[in-house]
Formats: C-alpha cells, sequence, structure tokens
C-alpha cells in the first residue's frame, strides 16, 4: 500500500501505481488538512462576495456570478463542457498516473474539495476503474482541461470507464464493481479536479521512466557496437571523462568499461588505427549530454509531482482564496521538450553506427551489409534504411511544442504551454528511438559473428548470448521483420532487463 501524502511521491513510486496496479492510501495528517480548506470555501460559498471559480463562471465568464443554488450545477456543467477530448484513449497506465498524480495534488488542502470526494478517486483507482480520456485537447493551460475533465466525468456516473478489460458507460461499469458514484458536486469540486498538470505529468512521467531503462540499452548497444567494430577503448579511459567533469558522460563511460570488462574484441589505440570515428568515441559525451538531460527533467518532474496546481488556492491561516496560475504548464513542457530532443540524440548516433557496421567501406573488414554472399543477398541493408526513417522522423518531432502558444477563452488565457504535447509527442520519439536501439543490437551481433571468435565483455557476453536464443545469425536473405519485431519487445521486457544487468546495483 503507498502512501500519499503531497510530498513523497516519486517517479519509481508513480510507475508502481501506474503500472504494477498497487494500491494508494492517503495519510490521515492530509485528509485534515482537506477538510480545513473544505470549510472555508463553504464559507466563501454562502458569502456575497465573488470568488472565482466557487461562485463565477469560468475563463472569459469569470466576471458572471453564480446565483447560489446553482453551485453544484455549475460545476457539473464545467465537467460535462470541458469534456472535448478527441484522439485515441490514453492507456490505462497512463490514467491510473493521472489519476494518483491528482490526488496527490488535492491532499495537500490548498483545493478544497471534500475528503469525500478525495477518497472516491481512491476507490477508482484501487478498483481499476479507469476512465476513459481521449489523449488530444490540452493547451497546457489552464492546465489539461479537457483530459482532466474525462478522467472526473465517472466520479458522478458520466463518461466512459475501462473495467475488467471492457469499456463501459460509467454508471454500468460502477453497478458491476459495486461502487456508488457522487451524487454531485459542490462547490469549487469540478474545478479543483480538472485545474492542474497531471495529463502531462502522467504521460511524460511514464515516458521518462523508460528513457532512463532505454539508455542503459543504448549503452551496451555501443558496447556490443565497439566490439563489433573493434573499437578503441582509450576514449573511455576513466580519466578522460573525469577532467571533462559532466556527470553523465563519466556515468555512461563507466557502464560502457564494465560491459567490456575482461573482451578481446577491443582493441587500443595504434593497435589498428590512431582513433575511431565520433559515433564511437564520442559516444559517452553523447549519451551522457542524454543521461544528464532525463536527470534535469526528473528533477523538474518530481517537483511538479509533489505539487499544487489548483486555481484558486484556499488558504487556511487567513481564510484566503487567491487566484493565481500554478496550473501553467510551462516547466514541464520545456523539459519535456528537452526529453525528446535528448532522446532523439540517441537514435542519431546509434543510426550512424549501425551505417559503420553494414558500410564496406567503413566496417574494418566486415563484409557489405553483414551478407555472406553480398550481391545474391542484401543482407542488414534496409534495416539501416528503418533506422534512418525514424531518425528522420524524430527530427521532426523534436521541434519544441513549448516556444508555440495560440490565445483562449476570449484572450483571458493568451499564453498557453503546449505541454501535453511536448509529453506525447516524446513518447513517439522514445517509441522509435527503441526500434533504433533494437535495430543496433541485432546488427552488432550478427557483425560479431563475422569476426574471429574471441571473448567478448563480461556483459556483452551475455547479452549475445541471450540476444541470440531469440535471433539467429542470419545466414541467407530472410524476412527480417519479425526478428526486429522480437528485439524491440525484448527492450520492453523487464525480465530481459534483469538478466543483462544482474550484476548492476
Amino acid at each position: 500500500m503507498i502512501i500519499l501524502n503531497g510530498d513523497t511521491l516519486t517517479l519509481a513510486t508513480l510507475k508502481r501505481i501506474a503500472r504494477d496496479h498497487e494500491q494508494v492510501t492517503i495519510d490521515q495528517k492530509n485528509l485534515d488538512k482537506v477538510q480545513h480548506a473544505r470549510e472555508i470555501v463553504m464559507k466563501l460559498a454562502e458569502g456575497d462576495e465573488a470568488v472565482y471559480g466557487i461562485n463565477t463562471g469560468f475563463g472569459h465568464l469569470s466576471n458572471v456570478k453564480i446565483d447560489k443554488k446553482s453551485l453544484s450545477q455549475l460545476q457539473a456543467n464545467l465537467l460535462m463542457s470541458h469534456a472535448c477530448g478527441v484522439g485515441d484513449p490514453l492507456p490505462n497506465e497512463v490514467v491510473r498516473a493521472m489519476m494518483a498524480l491528482r490526488i496527490n495534488a488535492l491532499i495537500q488542502g490548498y483545493s478544497g474539495l471534500r475528503v469525500e470526494t478525495i477518497q472516491k478517486m481512491v476507490d477508482y483507482l484501487n478498483h481499476d476503474l479507469i476512465p476513459v480520456v481521449y489523449e488530444k485537447g490540452s493547451l497546457g493551460a489552464s492546465g489539461d482541461l479537457a483530459l482532466l475533465s474525462h478522467m472526473s466525468l465517472p466520479l458522478i456516473g458520466l463518461g466512459e470507464l475501462n473495467y475488467q478489460g471492457h469499456v463501459y458507460q460509467a454508471k454500468e461499469a460502477l453497478k458491476l464493481a459495486g461502487i456508488k458514484p457522487l451524487d454531485d458536486l459542490k462547490a469549487k469540486e469540478g474545478l479543483s479536479l480538472i485545474n492542474g498538470t497531471q495529463a502531462m505529468s502522467a504521460i511524460g512521467g511514464l515516458v521518462l521512466y523508460d528513457a532512463f531503462k532505454l539508455l542503459r540499452f543504448a549503452n551496451l548497444a555501443l558496447a556490443l557496437t565497439m566490439e563489433a567494430l573493434e573499437g578503441i577503448t582509450d576514449a573511455y579511459d576513466e580519466r578522460v571523462h573525469q577532467i571533462r567533469r559532466q556527470e553523465g558522460q563519466m556515468s555512461v563511460a563507466k557502464d560502457v568499461r564494465n560491459y567490456l570488462e575482461g573482451s578481446q574484441a577491443v582493441s587500443k589505440q595504434h593497435q589498428q588505427r590512431v582513433q575511431d570515428a565520433y559515433s564511437l568515441r564520442c559516444a559517452p559525451q553523447v549519451h551522457g549530454a542524454s543521461l544528464d538531460a532525463f536527470e534535469h527533467t526528473k528533477n523538474i518532474l518530481e517537483r511538479e509531482m509533489n505539487a499544487v496546481t489548483d486555481n484558486p488556492l484556499i488558504f487556511n491561516d487567513k481564510n484566503e482564496a487567491i487566484s493565481a496560475g500554478n496550473f501553467h504548464g510551462e516547466p514541464l513542457a520545456m523539459v519535456f521538450d528537452y526529453m525528446g530532443i535528448a532522446l532523439s540524440e540517441l537514435a542519431n548516433i546509434s543510426e550512424r553506427r549501425i551505417e559503420r557496421m553494414v558500410n564496406p567501406h567503413l566496417s574494418c573488414g566486415l563484409p557489405p551489409f553483414l551478407a555472406k554472399e553480398s550481391g545474391l543477398n542484401s543482407g542488414f541493408m534496409i534495416a539501416q534504411y528503418t533506422a534512418a526513417s525514424l531518425v528522420s522522423e524524430n527530427k521532426v518531432l523534436s521541434h519544441p511544442a513549448s516556444v508555440d502558444s495560440i490565445p483562449s477563452s476570449a484572450n483571458q488565457e493568451d499564453h498557453v504551454s503546449m505541454g501535453s504535447i511536448s509529453a506525447r509527442k516524446a513518447k513517439t520519439i522514445l517509441d522509435h528511438v527503441r526500434k533504433v536501439i533494437a535495430i543496433e543490437l541485432m546488427t552488432a551481433c550478427q557483425a560479431i559473428d563475422f569476426r574471429d571468435e574471441k571473448q567478448l565483455g563480461k556483459t556483452t557476453s551475455r547479452a549475445y548470448h541471450e540476444i541470440r536464443k531469440h535471433i539467429p545469425f542470419i545466414e541467407k536473405d530472410e524476412i527480417l521483420y519479425p526478428y526486429m519485431h522480437q528485439m524491440e519487445k525484448m527492450l520492453m521486457d523487464e525480465s530481459f532487463e534483469k538478466i543483462l544487468f544482474k550484476e548492476e546495483k
């Protein structure tokens, strides 16, 4: 049981909730804070002063005062009118992350919902009643309004829910699960549910978790390619990287040295050539820069995961509601763009290493396209084309979304972050990069089989033999795509990862 308290949620914990379906509960101290904030909202709702989101309209309509008798209807109307998502539904794991993140923000006592409303979200999450949320429609300020509206509608029995592998109308799914929805929403509750950055945080957070994992495979692919091309290990000397002072670079160089420990397939300076091309010699600098970008993204994201992104904010010390802009997604939009660029670079340099292995003018004696009878057989020629295609598409996707903005709500919301777009395109980039790294691993194993049999490194040997259990040496042309798809699936398999990196802590 994971205890949510608004302070300690991490990327690793979020993954456990989203993918491993771990149950959540709320720290009792937080429930007391929630109750205090709720009492303030009730007083403001009963008063005559206009308070944004409590007794007014929304956005450009904030100057319209709402009658006290209509405050519950106002909140339901908000969810219904704002649930304008289009495109494909988000994966359940992303919506589970959204729900956990929103709960973690609301329990900090600055939002003013009822305890029972937040507890209802916990019940849905723990019973795996997952709202259908359509992926497109958020501008990233005022928060992820459209997407969070889809997430919130089932709390009052509207919208759709995923339950036990099927999509139902919310009321039907709740009946099957034996859970009742809320009768209605009270003052401010609808707005509190949807004013935040939890959709972009959920999408981008799971991408980031997978990016760290994929970087390890990129480093492993690099090490295998070093053996396939008899790469020069002097460039990975610890002293070289220490004096650069870049943490990511030092970490990558250390990992590759460890993977190659005991290898007789690599070389030293002047044994065969003076130096390697940049895609081998500068790989720690490139992979390391990506690692540093991921770490920076994690730092910003984990702050946001424990942040309050509501509007207006309720402050218990002065019984006051302040309308501000914590829902604006700019911090996440920028780092998710950065993450996308960092991912793209992993594929860019990987594709160049693939080219070196298949190109007879660059491969240090390997046959053209790694085919036994080149000409009759094309070997890995088009595998490199596929990698090049994916890399080129990533270059288009790496254009930052955060530099774009478009006014909305009659120009009241005149600058927006596009953070959910940053997160979604980072996901597409990640999927492409995984495919490229899979191709490099396949290509390196094929190339190694053309070398005189030499002892591979401690980890690279384990990787080579594990890959060869599923993907054979290609003796003559055959259909390659099933092997490419299999290699990609292996990179997504946690058991494969554990086998390869079992000695790492």
